[in-house]
């Protein structure tokens, strides 16, 4: 049976104040850890690279469906 992996994928914008917590608290369970900052003007990032290298910037467009995908409510 093939190994199951699991990543994960964060959206974050200052989050300074919990993300810390956050991802010690489930790091050691992820094969990878993403982190998409979307304008943060505090340590967001600094804090993210604690736990991984993949971290990206996007530039917000005011809501998670991105600007090529529309929602379907």
């Amino acid at each position: 049976m093939p190994m199951i992996t699991i990543s994960l994928c964060m959206i974050v914008k200052n989050e300074e104040e919990v993300l810390d917590r956050c991802l010690s608290s489930i790091a050691d369970l992820m094969d990878e850890i993403i982190i998409v900052d979307t304008g943060s003007t505090d340590r967001t990032k600094e804090i993210a690279r604690r736990y991984t290298s993949k971290i990206y910037d996007f530039t917000w467009t005011g809501n998670y469906c991105g600007q090529t995908a529309p929602c379907r409510l």
